[in-house]
């Protein structure tokens, strides 16, 4: 794939926009006792990173790589904690940016919220009280909503691509996307699906969304085309492209729009960045290329009520060493 060289601007809105100004207006949603970043050449800390071997060569984990993970949390109204470890916020979307400091590019790994695995789930005082197979949307479901949940997500996803490191994480609930929706002016994508049954605003072709109507084309799949997550997803890539679009028009109109309107998204919003982790990440960051879009590949079956997605592992395995490996010489 040809890579296009982006300005400082442009890759700050692909990758960093949501977790980079949020983080900047949220105040309280950030953990100011997150790990310090570590940037090109620097170790900050000492981590425990599991070697590989496939097909008889072995692969250890790249150095050179800072991964982030944004969540969108099927969840509506503030962040607000359950007060029990258990609440009802699903994670609908979850990817990985994958900042790559000898390429200097931007990959992103989308994963299915379907997806069948093992994960944690956590009991009395927040520790873990055993395992349960499910889809990967579940994992932040055990926990209190917050932080907890974050992690117990963070830790599915790190177990399912072998030990991973995973350096931040971002989670977002629906609300959050209405707002910033609308901030930029509405969002132009082209309607290639039925959406009558859910919401007769949305027409087919070429339309702008507002509103709650940028919320049901990105989230919702139930009476939509084929129902599968997979249409979703590239729904998702669709309205991101138009959301950078519209952000930059909107930017070069007004240059300060955001900061009200990402004031306005903070409580919507849990994170671990620090204000000195993200500004780093900027300063390192800013001119990097955008690199690939990828996922899984695999199968949808309908089982007893839901669709299940279960990952081609060989084919995963390969994705994982191509993104997050390299082999030892």
């Amino acid at each position: 794939m040809k890579k296009r060289k982006l300005s400082r601007e442009t890759i700050q809105s692909v990758c960093l926009l949501l977790l980079i100004l949020v983080a900047l207006y949220s105040g309280l949603r950030i953990a100011e006792s997150a790990v310090l970043y570590r940037g090109p050449g620097v170790t900050t800390e000492t981590i425990t990173r599991k070697t590989i071997v496939h097909q008889e060569k072995e692969y250890f984990p790249r150095q050179d790589i800072t991964v982030m993970l944004v969540m969108g949390i099927d969840q509506y109204g503030e962040v607000t904690p359950s007060n029990s470890y258990n609440n009802h916020g699903a994670a609908d979307m979850a990817m990985l940016m994958i900042f790559d400091e000898t390429e200097e590019k931007v990959d992103v790994l989308q994963l299915n919220r379907d997806t069948m695995l093992e994960m944690p789930v956590l009991g009395i005082g927040g520790r873990q009280a055993g395992t349960f197979y499910g889809q990967l949307a579940l994992s932040h479901t055990y926990g209190s909503g917050m932080e907890d949940s974050c992690e117990n997500t963070k830790k599915t996803i790190s177990d399912l691509l072998y030990g991973l490191h995973i350096d931040y994480y971002m989670a977002m609930n629906m609300d959050a996307i209405k707002i910033l929706n609308d901030a930029v002016g509405g969002v132009t994508v082209n309607v290639t699906e039925d959406f009558s049954a859910v919401d007769p605003s949305i027409g087919m072709g070429e339309q702008t969304l507002f509103g709650e109507q940028a919320l049901n084309y990105v989230r919702t799949r139930k009476d939509v085309g084929d129902q599968l997550n997979l249409s979703r997803i590239d729904r998702q890539k669709e309205y991101a492209e138009g959301f950078l679009e519209a952000f930059q028009k909107k930017r070069e109109a007004s240059p300060n729009f955001f900061v009200s309107a990402f004031r306005d998204a903070a409580d919507y919003i849990v994170t671990d960045c620090t204000s000195n982790s993200i500004a780093t990440l900027i300063e390192n960051y800013g001119e990097y290329s955008l690199g690939g879009f990828y996922s899984p590949a695999g199968e949808n079956i309908l089982g007893d009520k839901y669709y299940e997605f279960y990952i081609d592992e060989e084919a995963l395995k390969e994705l994982a060493l191509s993104l997050f490996y390299e082999e030892k010489e």
